[in-house]
C-alpha cells in the first residue's frame, strides 16, 4: 500500500488482537462439540457438510468482530449460498470494502465430523483488497497461527519460515479434493495424478487453511487445490507471503481475494511446481 497505513490497529483496537480472540473463543467452543454435533446436511455436494457447529462459530465470530468494529463488513462460508457461483458473487458484493473480514469457522467440517482431528478456524481482515491481518487456529493442537502484513508470521509465538527445499523431487506437497465433482474434482485429479511420481509425497489432510499453515511453517513444501474460495485462503495465504513463500493461481498470475485455483510453495520449487500442473492441464 502506498499510502500510510498501520495495518495492526485503528482507533486504539487492535485487529489482530480481536481476530486472535475470535478464533480462540470459536475455536475452543468447537472444540467442546467434537462428537457432539446435533444436525448434519450437504451444501454443494455430497461432500460439502454443514453442522450446527459451523453457523454457530460463525455467528460468534461475527458478533465479536462487530462489537469491536461495527462498522466493517463481513464474508463467512455460512452466510453465502452453496456452489462457486454464489460465492463469486458474494465476494464481489464485498471486495470493494474498506474493511472486509473474512471467515471460515471450522474449515475441516468433513473431519470434525467424522472425530478426524485435522480442522481450524481461519479468520482475515483485508483492508481495500488486500490481506493485512491472517490467523489460523487448530484448537486440537492448541496452535495458533499469526501473521500481520510487514511483521511475519508466528506460530506459537515462534517466527516462522518456509522449508528449504530446492526441488520438485525433495519435496512434501499437499492437496485436496473439492466438493465440486464435475470441475474443480477432475482438474485436481489431474495435478495428483502428474505429481505424484514428481514428488517426495502428497499428503491430503482436509482443510486447506492448515494446509497453508504448514506451508508457512516450514512442515510442507507447497500445496495446491483448484476450486477453493476467499475464506479457505484469504489467512492462510497471508501466512505464506509473510514467511517467505510464494502464492499464485496455478497459471503463475497473482493472487488476489477471487482467485479460485491456488498455488503456493516455499518459492525455490515454485516454478517447476506450476509447470507440472499446466502440462497436465490441471489449471485450465
Amino acid at each position: 500500500m502506498s499510502e500510510r497505513f498501520d495495518s495492526s490497529a485503528v482507533g486504539g483496537k487492535s485487529f489482530t488482537a480481536v481476530a486472535i480472540n475470535c478464533a480462540a473463543k470459536a475455536g475452543e467452543w468447537i472444540k467442546t462439540k467434537l462428537g457432539n454435533h446435533t444436525s448434519l446436511s450437504t451444501k454443494y455436494s455430497a461432500q460439502d457438510l454443514v453442522t450446527e457447529v459451523d453457523k454457530g462459530a460463525e455467528t460468534m465470530i461475527r458478533n465479536l468482530v462487530g462489537t469491536h468494529f461495527p462498522h466493517h463488513s463481513f464474508l463467512g462460508e455460512e452466510g453465502v449460498e452453496p456452489g462457486p457461483e454464489a460465492s463469486t458473487k458474494a465476494l464481489q458484493s464485498v471486495r470493494d470494502a474498506e474493511y472486509l473480514w473474512i471467515v471460515d469457522p471450522v474449515d475441516g467440517t468433513t473431519n470434525f465430523v467424522h472425530g478426524f482431528p485435522f480442522f481450524s478456524v481461519s479468520i482475515a481482515l483485508a483492508y481495500k483488497g488486500e490481506v493485512i491481518v491472517g490467523v489460523v487456529y487448530d484448537p486440537m493442537r492448541d496452535e495458533l497461527f499469526v501473521a500481520e502484513k510487514g511483521k511475519g508470521a508466528y506460530v506459537r509465538g515462534r517466527r516462522m519460515a518456509v522449508s528449504g527445499e530446492q526441488t520438485l523431487r525433495e519435496s512434501l506437497l499437499a492437496t485436496g479434493f473439492p466438493a465440486d465433482p464435475n470441475y474443480a474434482l477432475p482438474l485436481n485429479m489431474k495435478g495428483l495424478q502428474a505429481l505424484v511420481p514428481r514428488v517426495r509425497n502428497i499428503r491430503s489432510g482436509g482443510s486447506a487453511a492448515l494446509h497453508l499453515a504448514y506451508v508457512a511453517a516450514g512442515r510442507l513444501t507447497g500445496f495446491w487445490e483448484m476450486g477453493l474460495n476467499a475464506w479457505d485462503l484469504a489467512a492462510g495465504v497471508l501466512l505464506i507471503k509473510e514467511s517467505g513463500g510464494t502464492v499464485t493461481d496455478v497459471k503463475g498470475s497473482p493472487y488476489d481475494l477471487g482467485v479460485r485455483h491456488i498455488a503456493v510453495s516455499n518459492g525455490h520449487i515454485h516454478d517447476e511446481f506450476l509447470q507440472v500442473l499446466q502440462q497436465a492441464e490441471a489449471g485450465s
